[in-house]
């Protein structure tokens, strides 16, 4: 802990405090104000925070000075807690029953895609970059996830929202944090660096089947067994009101350690405890026959002083049919707003580390080829055959964000052992290329949505 708070100070390189809390002060005001005149341009406030973070980088202000090397163990831990703060949220977004025909979309671009692209990813750093094996597999397990955070612009509006491009996406993004990992592992281990097994029959057997599907299951588990916990004590013994948010950490924080521990991929397991709560709520809405609850304006009063509020708020906590979806509502509103001040933090400190390095021209034709070439391949093939693939097939190719997840398995990556000058060749290729994904994704986000909008209600 000591060495982790010497790390954050060295990174503010010993300014004042009082010119990091105006920093801090211009950024959560701008986090609050900017998307309003925003929301119709070409621009997102992802590219807004990456400026933020270059101007305060070792070539601009000089506020933000990070080794990414260096404190690599730090900087993995910032983007792992921002990670599974958004996976929980994304999990709560998605309410479509499991029988629904729209989850066979993103399961087969988290599986299949997700295979294909490391496999294509491969191929090029060996060919193209001259990279070793196990190196070449590394990066494309790095490189091949989508983002769950940054992608906010294409992700569901709301836990109705059942929209196929945006719900694909968002199911996506939020399985294959956990899909690439096996990936990840399986390149650190022809780099012996992780151990595979004789035959690889360990990195079959725990790396890809108990560690995806016991992450899968632990949080399942553990989200639905606290989310029936805790509307038990509120419908029965009108108990355990008001602390949606210690609800929200403690299942995040505890399914992710438990995971962990028993050797399973934790972004998997948090993600599972989101999606069980919300199913929760799904079935009991169901089972009371009722709409997710709105309260109309003409037939419900609103309370003018703090006191009417307090009860309020404790008849919806504790009401038979509503409890479970004003629980869902409450952890989802904070969780969303913990993933925002999440995302300014991380983008911030991206733009900050960007100019701290070795910009590599690699970048420059990597990326096209990621989003152009790699990424529409890896969609269609992996989508060859399914029945549903109806939804925008092009948009979906195309919003295949990069950002937190390569950001944090290249973290990791370094963290196990990985040699200084393949470490540092990657830290160049990750973070240009993730750069270049929030500026490129991020100026055409606006425009291909709302066409996208306009043909679907054209339709």
């Amino acid at each position: 802990m000591a060495s982790s708070v010497g790390t954050i100070l060295a990174a503010i390189n010993a300014v004042y405090f009082e010119k990091w809390c105006a920093v801090a002060g211009l950024l959560f005001l701008g986090m609050a104000l900017i998307p309003c005149f925003i929301s119709r341009s070409p621009i997102t406030t992802a590219m807004i925070y990456l400026a933020a973070g270059l101007a305060l980088g070792p070539l601009g202000f000089g506020l933000i000075r990070l080794d990414p090397l260096e404190q690599a163990a730090l900087l993995e831990r910032l983007v792992e807690i921002a990670l599974l703060i958004s996976l929980f949220a994304a999990g709560l977004k998605l309410r479509l029953p499991f029988n629904d025909p729209k989850w066979w979309i993103p399961l087969r671009l988290a599986f299949v895609s997700m295979a294909i692209t490391v496999g294509l990813l491969t191929l090029v750093g060996v060919n193209l970059l001259g990279l070793p094996l196990g190196a070449a597999v590394l990066l494309g397990a790095i490189l091949a996830p989508t983002d769950p955070v940054l992608a906010s612009d294409v992700a569901v509006n709301h836990p109705r929202d059942d929209d196929p491009l945006r719900f694909s996406l968002t199911g996506e993004a939020s399985l294959n944090d956990g899909t690439a990992f096996p990936f990840v592992m399986l390149g650190l281990g022809l780099l012996g660096l992780h151990d595979l097994g004789a035959n690889a029959w360990k990195w079959i057997s725990i790396d890809i089947l108990w560690a995806t599907l016991g992450g899968l299951g632990i949080g399942a588990l553990l989200g639905a067994a606290t989310g029936k916990l805790v509307l038990y004590l509120r419908r029965e013994k009108r108990e355990a009101v008001g602390t949606d948010d210690f609800v929200a950490l403690g299942l995040v924080a505890g399914t992710y350690g438990v995971a962990v521990l028993c050797n399973t991929y934790g972004f998997l397991a948090v993600f599972a405890a989101g999606l069980a709560l919300r199913h929760i709520e799904r079935f009991s809405t169901e089972k009371a026959n009722e709409s997710e609850f709105q309260p109309e304006p003409e037939t419900v009063e609103v309370p003018t002083d703090e006191e009417k509020v307090e009860e309020l708020y404790e008849k919806l906590a504790t009401d038979e049919k509503h409890a479970s979806s004003f629980m869902t509502r409450q952890l989802l509103r904070f969780n969303e707003a913990l993933e925002r001040v999440a995302e300014l933090g991380i983008v911030v400190l991206l733009g900050g580390l960007l100019m701290g390095i070795t910009w590599t021209n690699s970048a420059l034709w990597l990326a096209p080829l990621l989003f152009f070439v790699i990424r529409p391949v890896s969609t269609y093939l992996g989508l060859i055959g399914a029945k549903d693939a109806q939804c925008a097939p092009p948009l979906i190719a195309w919003f295949g964000i990069r950002g937190l997840g390569s950001l944090y398995y290249l973290f990791y990556a370094i963290e196990h052992g990985l040699p200084e000058e393949l470490a540092n060749k990657m830290i160049a290729i990750v973070f240009s290329v993730v750069a270049i994904s929030i500026v490129v994704h991020g100026i055409s986000v606006t425009p291909l949505m709302n066409l996208y909008e306009r043909k679907t209600e054209s339709n």
